[in-house]
């Protein structure tokens, strides 16, 4: 399969186990949601497939190939983009310093075109933006990496609704024939609209560090009450 995904895959937090035997699957071509409250363990599963928490069994595979011991750093090499949902941005720098890093050439007209508000902010510093704008900054990354494997921790984050809605839209249209895109997030993102509105979106749901859904998001049935 081409994608990532984990299997059977357990996490120890010190003596607490936060994932208890997960198998999910995020395929090239879709948008694949992982799902839950706080607590649920979605950020662990992300970190997992990342490389940045390890696994203490189970395994994560990368196009059918088992990488589960290849460090974070490797996985970036080799395609790999991590959006964590802190510290994702060099404060010290400027913003257009932070661009910089994943565009050496200055090539990073598709990151202002997706957000324009950064563009009369790029000789600040990355650490004096608002939390919405250095969320923007740090998605950045993830429109100008050339990446087929990107996952993003609380995309929307501090973001305002029409920002939030545009970076929904952003990352269903990043998803293609060889690129897999995973969110982590608190709730499921609007349907995709226009050409994004074409991806198939993914969802596995998690609580107590157990998969408790995985299908299509029109599948998925609210939760009572």
């Amino acid at each position: 399969m081409m994608g990532i995904e984990l299997r059977d895959a357990h996490v120890h937090h010190g003596p607490l186990e936060a994932l208890h035997g997960v198998t999910l699957a995020a395929p090239a071509g879709a948008l694949t949601v992982l799902l839950g409250r706080n607590g649920s363990g979605r950020t662990t599963a992300l970190r997992a497939l990342a490389g940045t928490l390890p696994l203490s069994s189970g395994a994560v595979l990368r196009d059918g190939r088992d990488i589960t011991g290849s460090p974070a750093h490797e996985r970036a090499a080799r395609g790999l983009c991590f959006v964590p949902d802190r510290q994702a941005v060099f404060s010290s720098l400027t913003v257009a310093q932070n661009l910089e890093l994943c565009r050496a050439d200055g090539g990073f007209g598709r990151a202002l075109a997706a957000y324009p508000e950064l563009r009369p902010l790029l000789p600040r510093r990355a650490g004096t933006l608002s939390g919405g704008e250095q969320r923007m900054l740090a998605l950045c990354r993830a429109l100008l990496a050339r990446a087929s494997v990107i996952l993003v921790d609380e995309p929307t984050q501090g973001m305002s609704p029409p920002v939030a809605a545009r970076t929904h839209a952003l990352l269903a249209g990043l998803a293609g024939p060889e690129t897999c895109v995973v969110v982590a997030d608190q709730r499921l993102p609007p349907a995709p609209r226009g050409d994004a509105g074409r991806t198939v979106v993914l969802v596995h749901e998690l609580r107590r560090g157990a998969v408790v859904f995985s299908g299509e998001a029109a599948e998925l049935r609210p939760a009572p009450g």
